[in-house]
């Protein structure tokens, strides 16, 4: 798999998550997707989903890095009430993916570019330029 291949994979991924598919969300993940928040990690598509049902975020995508199968995709992300649609919050924040046989196999978020980068391994030079 190339890179440009990581890339669309998760942005795919993205537009299911925004579009609160849970059933396209799961196709692209891997069964056993490792899930890593502010308040630790878990696996599998049920944490996934529930994930999803949730965090009431939409997230957009502002740069994107890559390398060999890993992807940091720096965002500015908007909090909604679930029952409401209010706005709850919004902030920008950074996703770091990693890739595998097709499917997403982990998932992170991090408050901050730099730190998404530095856990990937990735650095500025990593930018895909025309996103």
């Amino acid at each position: 798999m190339q890179q440009t291949d990581a890339v669309a994979v998760v942005q795919a991924w993205q537009e299911a998550a925004n579009g609160q598919d849970g059933n396209r969300l799961v196709e692209l993940s891997d069964p056993n997707i490792e899930i890593v928040g502010p308040r630790g990690s878990g696996f599998g598509a049920q944490l996934l989903r529930e994930w999803l049902a949730r965090a009431g975020l939409t997230l957009e995508t502002q740069r994107i890095f890559v390398r060999d199968q890993v992807v940091v995709v720096a965002q500015h992300g908007v909090w909604r009430s679930v029952e409401t649609g209010e706005v709850q919050g919004e902030a920008d924040l950074a996703s770091r993916f990693r890739v595998a046989d097709g499917r997403v196999v982990q998932f992170a978020r991090h408050d901050h570019l730099d730190q998404a980068l530095e856990a990937a391994g990735l650095d500025p030079a990593d930018e895909l330029a025309g996103r």
